[in-house]
């Protein structure tokens, strides 16, 4: 329970590889603002649920991070419910595919403002607080395409690639400061929306699900499994502890070998 008492804010939280950290996060201790679309009735039912479990504060915020404004209302919203923002985790993302002479423009400027400048309005916002506490953790939700390309995401190739550079520069400079900001680089997540998609090429094709399991794996991973939401918030609150302090500034892979070759 090393994170007993502090506060995170994760983005894009309502599913997926958010939900898996800000369960571990709260796991560990830590008071959760939740964030991200979906079904009012589900999200509260979610918020309740962990608040229970866990025996956390959990508060939930809508907040439309394609808007600066409500990015940083948001932030201002958990520092004033639950007292402080110790933990900023920077998840929310969306993806469209197309080559680049054919990406829409309004397709472009979507993914750049929630992957990317979302990310920047965030830590802008959370940066003072964490250090005038002298302590704080910045956990970037990259991906493996921060590091390496895939043709058809040019947009989301270039954000990803962009926050692990602004991860790199929030690292220099607030490396004497008390704290972090480190990106997690995964390859394959097993995420309720993943699973739907293979279920679906599996029906479309004649397949068995596990066979097209494989072969998504297998045209970029070594290693032919899938990560899993619950792995990605191990990670994070492994960077949160002290074992991590001296870790910043870095992009941390994990995805079954996709970026060694």
């Amino acid at each position: 329970m090393a994170l007993k008492g502090k506060v995170a804010l994760v983005t894009g939280s309502t599913s997926g590889i958010g939900l898996g950290i800000a369960r571990a996060l709260a796991a560990d201790g830590a008071h959760i603002m939740l964030n991200g679309f979906g079904d009012a009735g589900e999200i509260e039912t979610l918020r309740a649920g962990l608040e229970k479990e866990f025996s956390v504060k959990v508060l939930y915020d809508g907040a439309d991070l394609s808007k600066p404004d409500q990015v940083a209302a948001i932030v201002k919203k958990t520092q004033d419910e639950l007292g402080s923002l110790d933990v900023l985790v920077n998840n929310a993302g969306i993806q469209f595919v197309a080559p680049v002479e054919e990406f829409p423009e309004a397709k472009w400027d979507a993914i750049l403002a929630i992957n990317l400048s979302a990310v920047f309005y965030g830590m802008k916002a959370a940066i003072p607080g964490m250090k005038a506490k002298k302590w704080g953790r910045i956990i970037n939700i990259a991906s493996a395409h921060g590091l390496v390309a895939s043709p058809q995401k040019a947009a989301y190739v270039a954000a990803k690639h962009g926050l692990v550079g602004l991860t790199k520069v929030a690292g220099i400079e607030l490396a004497n400061a008390g704290v972090t900001c480190n990106a997690i680089c995964p390859g394959w997540v097993l995420t309720p929306l993943v699973q739907k998609q293979i279920d679906a090429r599996a029906a479309s094709e004649g397949l068995s699900v596990d066979k097209v399991r494989e072969d998504l794996l297998s045209e970029k991973q070594p290693m032919l499994q899938f990560s899993t939401p619950e792995e990605m918030g191990a990670l994070a609150v492994f960077l949160c502890s002290d074992g991590a302090k001296t870790i910043t500034g870095t992009a941390i892979s994990i995805d079954g070998g996709w970026t060694a070759g």
